[in-house]
């Protein structure tokens, strides 16, 4: 099986840990902290996932979405500290999917595996309600879900 090739910006040392433990052994891993030298990367090599922190100091994640999708067309994810619907719909005009970084060590191995629509379609004015998988059988889960309905 081949590795997605990522790229991930995250200026904070901590959250690039974290993310980096989720993505080390699925993909092939490029870690930067800066705008620049991530820029400079793209200029250089493809990638099949762009994973980014939408502050990066005097620069942003959706500066790097447009960017990238300029060269060639490529999946973004942008994420924020806390969920901000605004920001959402603005990563989403970007043609990026939005998250929130408390989500990502869950989300990011399912963006990587699965088959991702064209565009993300989730309303950013509604919080996301995905939990993480807890293994078992669907209907189980239906009803789990139910019950705090």
């Amino acid at each position: 099986m081949i590795r997605p090739v990522v790229l991930l910006v995250e200026p904070q040392p901590s959250v690039a840990e974290i993310i980096e433990d989720v993505l080390r052994p699925i993909a092939q891993l490029y870690l930067h902290r800066e705008f620049e030298p991530a820029r400079r990367q793209l200029a250089v090599q493809r990638f099949d996932f762009i994973v980014s922190n939408l502050r990066l100091h005097s620069f942003n994640g959706l500066h790097l979405a447009y960017a990238v999708n300029a060269v060639a067309p490529t999946r973004c994810i942008i994420y924020t500290k806390s969920r901000e619907p605004a920001l959402a719909q603005d990563v989403r005009r970007a043609g990026a999917f939005y998250e929130v970084v408390d989500r990502l060590p869950v989300t990011l191995a399912a963006y990587l595996g699965g088959g991702l629509p064209p565009a993300d379609r989730r309303d950013a004015a509604v919080p996301d309600r995905r939990t993480p998988f807890r293994g078992g059988r669907r209907i189980w889960d239906r009803q789990l879900l139910s019950t705090f309905d």
